[in-house]
């Protein structure tokens, strides 16, 4: 098997402390973002707060900022981003919180104060995607459940596969994964929209491979341990067998998601960001997150896989 680095002895289960730290911290941040989008505080995208889209292109160059201070006169949150698309120039997508506007679509608005700004240069509209509030909150409740029966099937499946507690700790890290790249989205005031949801749990299926692997390892080389005072050691060593694979298999899919990320415009930004922050952080759990939990539960109430 091809490997990137040698073997290595790394004392993974002695940086726990360290990392458990490092962890809390990451889910607090993400604990508190969860309650700032269930109290409608946080940065929700058009998808679940309800709002506007306009696509659209210019038949001149212009200059995002003229285009951003006319907007914003009307719509204060609107978000304008300049799209890369084929052999379609100077093409740019709004979006804003408001459906209508007085007695006005907010499109129809948008459309106004453009050909007002640039009465010089023509504005085609290529497409507009309008949300109300009933929907964007069935499709909240949506995402909610669709989180809820994901984490419910990561811990039957690690369950059956392993034991309960194998589970619960599986869980705890794909937890982890989820909440970290919520509260970094936060802190960075990035939207939160479906693409977004999709990302998560994307990356919480990425994330239970990765400890999957992992603790098929441990299970082998328990099966080899006869002493009680083997376990550290054995999860340890095996989470050292098999970090050449974790760490290729991690800058493989890395290296497509930054490909995206560079060359796949604005729509798929955010989506891309997600993800790559979701890798470093699922490799880091499933080393420093999903084991570590399982030797802490081992030594207050000793159990050997099955």
């Amino acid at each position: 098997m091809l490997r990137i680095i040698g073997e290595t002895s790394i004392d993974f289960i002695g940086q726990r402390k360290k990392a458990f730290f490092i962890s809390g911290i990451l889910i607090l941040l993400g604990l508190f973002a969860f309650a700032m989008i269930m109290l409608d505080k946080a940065n929700m995208g058009i998808d679940f707060a309800g709002g506007t889209m306009l696509q659209g292109n210019f038949k001149n160059e212009i200059n995002i900022a003229e285009l951003r201070d006319a907007v914003t006169g009307e719509f204060p949150e609107a978000s304008i981003q300049r799209l890369q698309r084929h052999n379609v120039p100077n093409s740019y997508m709004i979006r804003v919180k408001e459906t209508v506007v007085g007695e006005e679509k907010a499109v129809t608005k948008l459309m106004e104060i453009i050909s007002a700004h640039f009465t010089d240069n023509v504005f085609t509209k290529d497409s507009e995607h309008t949300i109300g509030p009933a929907v964007g909150e069935t499709l909240r409740t949506s995402a909610r459940w669709a989180i809820l029966i994901s984490v419910l099937g990561m811990i039957i499946y690690i369950g059956l596969r392993f034991d309960f507690r194998s589970g619960v700790a599986a869980t705890v890290a794909t937890f982890h994964d989820v909440l970290a790249i919520l509260g970094i989205f936060y802190l960075l005031d990035k939207e939160i929209t479906l693409l977004v949801v999709t990302a998560l749990l994307t990356l919480a299926g990425y994330s239970l491979t990765d400890t999957v692997v992992v603790y098929d390892r441990i299970r082998e080389n328990l099966k080899k341990a006869r002493k009680k005072g083997e376990f550290v050691a054995t999860v340890n060593s095996s989470i050292n067998e098999v970090l050449s694979r974790t760490i290729m298999t991690s800058l493989s899919t890395l290296l497509v998601v930054v490909a995206i990320f560079i060359f796949g415009g604005e729509v798929l930004r955010d989506f891309s960001l997600a993800l790559i922050i979701g890798i470093v952080v699922g490799t880091y759990s499933s080393v420093f997150v999903a084991s570590p939990i399982v030797v802490e539960w081992e030594a207050h109430s000793p159990r050997r896989f099955k």
